[in-house]
């Protein structure tokens, strides 16, 4: 059983638990602009908090395709008020998703208990800063960047190359002097890879246990669901509760979502059942 330890907090992820999006962002591609002032942002705090996420996941810069980046001091702008609002008045975990280091040792010491991180610590310091502040970090796998990465990506076989590729970014964390118990992976839904690619990976996420760590899974929303269902983002819900549901059975820890209170739903009928069959 995993669980996660940051400070003097406790997190069990003995069932799967919800990890709600904050962007506050003006371009994030599902729903930017609507959380992007801290008012807006802080009451959509209030709102997943109320619905049962587990984990805030609170972040500045988009990493949409094509996204363009964000200065280190907008980013701190819009992140670490919000980030002190909600460890001012929840006990919910927070999460800060950044790549900068100094975006992830400011978000630390305002509050934050995890750092997400979609470049795996790859950007000069983050390796360090993160092995430094001593909280739990998930390492994604992205071919190529932001910018780019849904130019032509391509796999010899992408189920072993996630695999190699978050195998020996652990190694790195490892050798920086992280425990084992700080990390947590995330093969990158969406992140330089078809749809095939994203189904393949999905069909096989039992596959990415063999590094045995938590696994955080985010698809929500995103075009693997719209691509194949021909829908809107914001017409993205079934279809997002439909992967949620298949990768809480393929045994994810951690879910990722823009809609929390039907994820949690969906979750919570899923476990009841899980528990009757061994009644």
């Amino acid at each position: 059983m995993f669980e996660l330890k940051s400070g003097e907090k406790t997190l069990s992820l003995a069932s799967p638990i919800v990890m709600a999006i904050i962007n506050v962002t003006p371009d994030s591609f599902s729903d930017g602009g609507q959380h992007a002032t801290f008012e807006s942002a802080c009451r959509q705090v209030d709102k997943v908090v109320s619905q049962g996420a587990k984990i805030v996941d609170i972040g500045g810069e988009s990493t949409r395709p094509g996204a363009t980046a964000v200065t280190l001091e907008e980013e701190l702008a819009r992140v670490i008020p919000v980030i002190e609002y909600t460890a001012d008045k929840y006990d919910v975990w927070i999460s800060i998703d950044s790549s900068k280091p100094e975006v992830m040792e400011q978000a630390v010491n305002a509050g934050a208990h995890l750092i997400n991180d979609v470049r795996a610590l790859q950007e000069p310091g983050a390796l360090a800063m993160a092995a430094s502040l001593d909280v739990p970090v998930c390492l994604m796998h992205m071919q190529g960047q932001p910018q780019n990465m849904q130019d032509a990506p391509e796999y010899d076989n992408v189920i072993q190359q996630v695999n190699d590729f978050l195998s020996l970014r652990v190694d790195y964390c490892l050798a920086a002097g992280m425990s084992r118990e700080n990390i947590i992976l995330d093969p990158g839904f969406g992140f330089g890879k078809t749809l095939e690619h994203n189904y393949e990976l999905l069909a096989k996420l039992p596959e990415l246990h063999s590094l045995h760590f938590p696994l955080l899974i985010g698809l929500s929303r995103k075009s693997m669901i719209g691509d194949l269902l021909q829908r809107d983002t914001d017409q993205r819900l079934a279809g997002s509760l439909a992967g949620a549901m298949i990768a809480a059975q393929q045994g994810a820890q951690i879910l990722r979502v823009h809609d929390v209170e039907e994820t949690v739903d969906v979750i919570t009928v899923m476990s009841a059942t899980m528990a009757s069959l061994h009644n």
